[in-house]
């Protein structure tokens, strides 16, 4: 269509809405999305220090803005928090984003890393996943209050874990997503060696201090178990002495007869070692009668799979003797049945030390019964003696006078031995046995107390995935609760929206962020439809028995059935996809044989867009920051500066319907351009929104995106348009009092 230009009447230069210049862009495609799609970040304290710095992003266009709160806890001049802003203030900021028709969406805490709570000296401290926890908080009520809904971002990136072992919730690791699962070619590895001397975090869950990383590559040498060779008839243990409660299970094995197969754990006397892993009866080490010496073998992380594969199925099996339920109706079987192989490997390192520490208990309290002995046969003695001294003169007491060889044998002879009353004597020797009891006594207490604190650190030391899903998990769907509750609008509820983060944290791999909000969401179900749950309703009459049992759920609504619970989670726990972090595992990717790196750039923005589409397919994508780079590092160029396949982003969200928020983060822009707000109209250029332009008369040079940029915003010359708030009303004159057509 062919348009003219009227001389007294001004109309919209449709003909120049795309910039010919557009990058990739046909000037013929209609445009895909307008100004009013694509929001902006705008961090207060750096981008804007107060509300009108948000009313100068309004002026400029901006359709819709992402409040953030750089700071956490108290705030200043750089780093604002949501409770520096008043009501006074959050008043202004509704009347603003009511008045210009704005979306106004939240940022929590940029320093909030996940709800694992790792802290400086990165160990797991569940004080900074709560003060985390209250940092989101503050941004939800703000959202409710301010920006009356919409989404809340909050960061992941709860562990670090390796790029070539990124299995989830798998203690087999048989799924390991950083295969391709149609070749079984790697396709991340940090550094060359990495799926040989890969590292794993683990933790103490009663500290929450990083334990030892284990490392694949390190070999570990342990017992050889004695085990049977074949199948036959025969009987368990019966060398078993029921201490406690924990080992009260064992008792309707001791003894009986049993069918004891190839392969099963066998002690000295060839019968079945009733539970294995039970740190005093279980299984026994070969015993070499030739070198006269316990053999020894060495075991990979690869063996500890298999270990860890037979420790859980042997609980399986046991669970219901042992903790009176059977593992598929205990909660907790994942945490206290199910092994990892990580554990595992951990847990035969610490076996060694249990093991030393309770020999030496054995040797010192075998002691303590001689000693006992001694003592109690020098007493009779004395007795004798005293009787016997009374009894002879004065003048014949040396014929009773015994050597005291104390002197001479340590002196080879060289000094005689002195001549002692034998009462003197024995007054000696039992105080000698005294406090040789004494240390056998403190000896074999102290080695065998370690042995148990070490049988007790091994129960406590678990895989961080254990940690995430019984607390960070939770501490997510407490605060999508209160994002239900801060909820006014239904049309526009107030949501969590958890971002990926980078690719060598726990959440930074696009099915890890789907596992995340998988397992918050359960939890915010739980909460909502339990009437008892762990960590409940706590009073000071309880017990510690009880404080350690469930109690009455807080967040329980009785009259709310899971299916309306399950709804409600995906409405209000939902995934930030942040396009830059994403484009970060460009670095990792591994470049097939003869490939140029064109070829491996399209097969990396494949997975790319491949993974993206899942998590939009499955309704999990609430907000997406919308960030470029080059695959290195987190630079936020603007969209199309980069090699982040936006374009493949935009079609995959309008392919499923996507109506959420799309933000531009502008980062490099404030340093390389002249401000941050140029990095949204390159957003805005890239992806084809147009320009409104007005005709005055005669044909002129059409328009363009550049023009804008860097002539109205960058003020290199007078602006020839004028939109968003600057705009006059009807009755706008100019200085000269000319009407203004």
């Amino acid at each position: 269509m062919e348009f003219k230009y009227s001389t007294h009447h001004p109309m919209a230069d449709y003909a120049n809405t795309m910039d010919p210049g557009m990058y990739g862009h046909d000037i013929k495609d209609k445009p895909s999305l307008s100004v009013k799609d694509i929001g902006m970040s705008v961090p207060m304290g750096i981008s804007a220090q107060n509300v009108g710095g948000i009313y100068s992003k309004i002026r400029m266009g901006v359709g819709s803005i992402e409040i953030g709160f750089p700071g956490a806890g108290s705030g200043n001049r750089q780093a604002h928090t949501p409770e520096m802003y008043g009501e006074d203030q959050r008043q202004a900021i509704r009347e603003l984003a009511n008045i210009n028709e704005i979306k106004l969406t939240t940022h929590a805490a940029y320093n909030v890393m996940g709800m694992m709570g790792r802290d400086q000296r990165d160990n797991f401290s569940t004080n900074n996943a709560a003060d985390s926890m209250r940092e989101i908080e503050r941004a939800i009520d703000f959202a409710g209050s301010t920006a009356g809904g919409g989404s809340v971002v909050v960061h992941t990136g709860e562990w670090e874990r390796p790029f070539t072992d990124i299995t989830i919730d798998d203690p087999t690791m048989e799924k390991n997503l950083s295969y391709d699962p149609d070749t079984g070619r790697l396709m991340f590895r940090r550094k060359h060696h990495e799926m040989n001397d890969a590292s794993f975090v683990l933790l103490d869950d009663r500290t929450s201090q990083k334990m030892e990383t284990v490392s694949k590559d390190r070999i570990v040498s342990v017992p050889k178990w004695r085990r049977a060779e074949k199948d036959i008839d025969g009987t368990y243990q019966d060398n078993v002495f029921i201490a406690n409660d924990q080992e009260k299970w064992m008792e309707g094995y001791i003894g009986k007869s049993t069918k004891i197969k190839k392969g099963d754990y066998i002690d000295y006397e060839g019968k079945k070692i009733i539970n294995p892993y039970d740190p005093k009866y279980g299984r026994v080490p070969e015993f070499d009668e030739k070198t006269n010496r316990f053999r020894v073998e060495y075991k990979n992380f690869d063996d500890f799979k298999k270990e860890a594969m037979e420790q859980t199925q042997f609980n399986k099996q046991h669970w219901e003797e042992m903790k009176g339920k059977g593992w598929t109706d205990d909660k907790m079987f994942y945490y206290n049945g199910q092994v990892h192989p990580d554990e595992a490997f951990i847990h035969a390192t610490l076996e060694t030390n249990e093991g030393h520490s309770r020999g030496w208990a054995l040797q010192y309290s075998e002691r303590t019964q001689h000693h006992l002995n001694a003592i109690e046969k020098l007493k009779k003695a004395r007795e004798f003696y005293e009787t016997l001294n009374k009894e002879v003169p004065e003048e014949e007491k040396w014929k009773i006078m015994k050597q005291d060889q104390t002197i001479a044998q340590y002196t080879h002879g060289l000094i005689p031995p002195e001549t002692k009353h034998p009462l003197e004597m024995i007054d000696k020797a039992i105080q000698e046995q005294r406090v040789s009891l004494e240390f056998a006594r403190q000896a074999s207490v102290s080695q065998q107390q370690q042995a148990e604190d070490t049988a007790e650190t091994k129960r406590h030391i678990v895989t961080p995935l254990k940690r995430f899903k019984l607390h960070a998990a939770r501490y997510y769907a407490m605060a999508g609760l209160r994002a239900l509750q801060r909820s006014k609008d239904p049309e526009n509820p107030v949501f969590l929206a958890l971002e990926n983060i980078f690719p060598d944290r726990f959440g930074g791999h696009p099915e890890e962020l789907k596992y995340i909000i998988d397992e918050s969401r359960k939890w915010f179900v739980n909460l909502l439809t339990e009437p008892q749950i762990m960590y409940g309703e706590i009073n000071k009459d309880m017990t510690w028995k009880e404080r350690k049992e469930e109690q009455q759920n807080p967040y329980f609504k009785p009259n709310l059935n899971k299916e309306e619970a399950e709804k409600l989670a995906e409405k209000h726990i939902k995934a930030t996809f942040d396009t830059g972090h994403a484009n970060m595992w460009r670095k990792y990717w591994q470049v097939k044989p003869g490939q140029t790196i064109e070829e491996a750039d399209d097969d990396f923005k494949k997975w790319y867009l491949k993974e993206f589409e899942k998590l939009t397919k499955g309704g999990y994508v609430g907000n997406i920051h919308l960030t470029d780079n080059f695959g290195f590092q987190d630079d936020h160029l603007a969209p199309g500066q980069g090699n982040t396949p936006i374009k493949g982003i935009m079609d995959t969200l309008k392919k499923h319907g996507y109506d959420k928020a799309i933000t531009v983060e502008p980062g490099a822009d404030a340093s390389t351009d002249l401000s941050d707000f140029h990095g949204l109209m390159k957003t805005w250029r890239y992806l084809g929104s147009p320009i409104y332009g007005v005709g005055f008369g005669a044909p002129r040079v059409p328009q363009t995106w550049s023009g804008v940029q860097y002539s109205y915003f960058g003020q290199a010359y007078p602006p020839n348009y004028i939109f968003g708030s600057y705009a006059p009303s009807n009755d706008w004159t100019l200085w000269s009092q000319v009407p203004f057509e």
